[in-house]
């Protein structure tokens, strides 16, 4: 397979990043927004921001300092992928579409597409930049180990986005080699969108997990970013990417995982997780929300998601299922995992 080199450490810019920190401390202070309680002893806490805005972009509620600079990672794709239809990409399918904005869990589905992508625009997965690995998906990582079957690039979570930047650069005229340096034609293009869709600058650009530029954001300008998607007028690339993936959420993550469940649960709603702690979702409507935990875990997730939810009004019996999740202790349940005020308020 052919490597592309990643961006280079040095395009991080740094000023932004270093506000709210105190000469003691490389982290602001920020309130608990989740608790575990383990047979009614408070065991562990979850710090984070979390903001909600209305329709227009304006901030209705918040807690913490949403105004700092995050690294929404991959709560960014599904605004990034309006800059490959805007560069030309034209998929064959909502399914093509939705898998780009994804993070996609590995299933066979979800590599087909992804293939498919790249073989519409005359490539093959050695074109891809993106770390080969094992689908995230339990069954099929289990059944390619028993198989002996080696980590592949079209299996990593981010290969659908990586399919559509190369199929964009195709429809472009941009080179293909080097479309994951800053510097790329298709690379200045998101950045531009991503600050324009946040109504701020970039606040940083390091390179993701994917080996992709990844920019930073506040949250706040995260949260009006992916709520101008599902506020755009039809036709726009900003409401085909929102119409896709609400209308295939298996292929925006996968089997049994919280985006693909809560976008099946709730007509209408885009949710988009991002690693390390970072979520986004909005309504038609309603506006958006968006929180980074602090720890970068995954456990505090769906209580914050949920309860940022009923801010948009949408119904606790709709949210139950992630409104809390259980401690276990034993064979049983002991305790659980759920919001801390001010979310619980």
């Amino acid at each position: 397979m052919k490597d592309h080199a990643p961006p280079h450490a040095s395009h991080a810019r740094r000023g932004p990043l270093e506000r709210g920190r105190s000469s003691t401390s490389p982290w602001p202070d920020a309130p608990v927004l989740v608790e575990v309680w383990r047979s009614g002893f408070l065991e562990s806490v979850h710090r984070g921001a979390v903001v909600v805005v209305d329709p227009g972009g304006a901030v209705t509620w918040s807690a913490g300092d949403v105004g700092r600079p995050v690294l929404p990672r991959s709560a960014n794709k599904p605004v990034q992928a309006t800059t490959y239809l805007a560069a030309g990409w034209r998929p064959r399918s909502g399914v093509e579409l939705a898998v780009a904005a994804g993070s996609h869990a590995g299933e066979d589905g979800h590599r087909d597409t992804a293939a498919g992508i790249l073989a519409a625009a005359g490539l093959d997965p050695s074109a891809l930049g993106c770390p080969a690995a094992l689908p995230g998906h339990e069954p099929t990582r289990a059944a390619w180990l028993v198989a002996g079957r080696a980590p592949e690039r079209l299996a990593m979570n981010c290969s659908g986005k990586h399919a559509a930047m190369l199929a964009a650069c195709v429809a472009a005229g941009w080179p293909t080699d080097g479309y994951l340096q800053p510097e790329h034609p298709l690379q200045q293009a998101i950045e531009a969108r991503l600050s324009a869709a946040a109504g701020e600058p970039v606040a940083a650009v390091v390179v993701d997990g994917c080996g992709a530029p990844q920019h930073g954001l506040s949250l706040t300008g995260l949260a009006r970013g992916v709520g101008s998607l599902v506020a755009a007028p039809p036709g726009s690339p900003e409401r085909a990417v929102a119409d896709a993936v609400r209308a295939h959420p298996w292929y925006v993550a996968g089997t049994g995982r919280e985006d693909t469940d809560l976008m099946t649960a709730v007509p209408g709603l885009l949710v988009k997780g991002g690693a390390d702690g970072v979520h986004v979702a909005a309504l038609p409507g309603r506006g958006a929300v968006a929180f980074k935990l602090d720890d970068g875990g995954d456990r505090g997730r769906a209580p914050v998601l949920a309860a940022a939810l009923r801010r948009l009004g949408v119904g606790e019996d709709v949210l139950a299922p992630w409104a809390t999740t259980p401690v276990t202790g034993g064979d049983g349940v002991v305790g659980e995992v759920r919001p801390a005020a001010p979310l619980a308020g």
